[in-house]
């Protein structure tokens, strides 16, 4: 119950910051749209439709997919695929059905929060073989390359693949552009919060591998149990206990890209009592095991050399 409570809170967390950043001053989404021609979309990280949906310049044939359960589902594994291997740089990747999408990922701190998407393009001419893989694979779906949605394809846009790249270079531009503002977003709120708040926090950072008790947050925080549960709780929209494991969580998950440290060594290093309990808020709040985080990081590092 508490794990759950804890990925929720997380999840509420990043669709705040996200949206702050979409209701920013910051133009852009058009900005991007005029000078590339493509759709651009920033979502949080559990945003689960397809990319960038019902946006300008939305690919016609990703559209019609969308319409149709079975292609539906392709896609969407396509963009859970695609998030999944997004780590702190960009993440590039060929659909299912032919078309090149990128994920961006949008960082507060150490934490990525949300993604910018862009693609759903072709970077170089279609030849038979491509069309006929594309055909293949919307039989499997049920669906005929024919009419519509075939003219749809062709008519997909071509960036070459050095433009392409020299697109998500600028895309990661604007990324860490809005990283920055971001930080001094939430900057700016917690030298608004209460200093019971901040000294709570200034707590936790000086003594999260050591066993902190209710009691003891609140002693060092200059107020009651009761009294600091509920300001702390109204402040962050996490309890204290939410707060202290996702703390201990993002540092074990800095520590387990050292493939050479035992999990059970880095779970007790951060302050768990149980390894189980570790392993079980991980999976809530990360969307895997510890086990399995080293092996895609581990996948991940192999692609980059082998490219």
């Amino acid at each position: 119950m508490i794990d759950a409570t804890v990925a929720s809170a997380t999840n509420n967390a990043n669709k705040q910051l996200i949206n702050t950043l979409l209701h920013s001053r910051l133009d852009y989404e058009n900005v991007f749209t005029r000078a590339t021609g493509l759709a651009l979309a920033l979502r949080p990280l559990e945003y689960w439709l397809l990319e960038p949906h019902q946006k300008a310049r939305e690919n016609r044939f990703c559209a019609l997919l969308a319409q149709r359960r079975a292609t539906l589902g392709v896609c969407l594994q396509s963009h859970a695929d695609i998030l999944r291997h997004t780590g702190a740089t960009p993440c590039t990747e060929v659909c299912p059905f032919g078309l090149t999408e990128t994920a961006v990922p949008v960082r507060f701190g150490e934490k990525t929060i949300g993604f910018l998407r862009i693609g759903q393009i072709l970077r170089r001419s279609a030849i038979l073989s491509d069309k006929a893989r594309v055909a293949a694979r919307l039989r499997e779906c049920g669906v005929p390359f024919t009419g519509t949605i075939r003219k749809a394809w062709e008519t997909t846009p071509i960036i070459p693949k050095d433009q392409y790249s020299a697109i998500v270079q600028l895309l990661t531009f604007f990324a860490e552009q809005l990283s920055t503002l971001i930080n001094q977003i939430v900057l700016e709120k917690q030298n608004s919060e209460p200093p019971l708040v901040r000294k709570a926090r200034h707590y936790v950072e000086q003594h999260k591998t050591e066993p902190i008790s209710l009691a003891t947050i609140a002693q060092a925080s200059g107020a009651n149990v009761s009294y600091f549960c509920k300001v702390f709780k109204k402040t962050t929209g996490l309890t204290f206990t939410d707060y202290l494991g996702r703390v201990r969580l993002e540092d074990a998950k800095g520590q387990l890209l050292d493939p050479n440290r035992r999990i059970s060594e880095i779970a007790y290093g951060v302050g768990f009592q149980s390894l189980t309990q570790f392993n079980r808020m991980f999976k809530r709040v990360f969307g895997q095991s510890p086990t399995e985080f080293r092996v895609h990081l581990s996948r991940k590092k192999w692609r980059v050399r082998a490219a």
